[in-house]
């Protein structure tokens, strides 16, 4: 890697959790993601819990500047090897969800992967088609926690 360039991901340390709990705060990124936020006591238990898994890979996505922009993990859901990503919207526009998600997957070489994304986040299903994930399924999926119903599709890598 060149002089003075970041790494484009790296370990999650305990100082990005307060990042990453205004990430997913922010009511613009719940619209897109289609993911309710969590109140910050339980946002830090989620994230516990999330980082004591032994069947996560999870990294923090770093910008340009060195910021934690935001992450990316691999786990299992269902007994599915699923992928996810979360951008802060300042970071938005930028290709960090692409770039990252394709060094994850550089990581992982498990398949098929699968995602998981709402029909309406343009943004992010093309991050994950321009991964190489094709849509396999569309389905509505009540959402309690949003209060309401989520077209999401969801997208395979073999």
């Amino acid at each position: 890697m060149p002089a003075g360039r970041q790494p484009l991901l790296r370990a999650v340390t305990l100082a990005d959790l307060p990042v990453f709990y205004r990430h997913q705060a922010d009511p613009e990124s719940v619209r897109m993601a289609a993911v309710a936020s969590r109140d910050e006591p339980a946002f830090m238990a989620h994230w516990e819990t999330v980082l004591a898994r032994p069947d996560a890979l999870v990294r923090t996505v770093v910008a340009p500047d060195g910021a934690a922009a935001g992450h990316v993990v691999c786990f299992e859901a269902d007994g599915l090897p699923m992928v996810g990503y979360w951008i802060g919207r300042e970071y938005w526009g930028q290709g960090l969800a692409t770039r990252a998600l394709k060094a994850l997957l550089e990581e992982v070489t498990r398949r098929p992967l699968y995602a998981l994304a709402a029909c309406h986040n343009l943004a992010s299903l093309r991050v994950l088609e321009k991964c190489g994930f094709v849509v396999i399924e569309r389905r509505s999926v009540p959402d309690p926690a949003l209060g309401v119903t989520v077209d999401e599709a969801v997208l395979e890598l073999r």
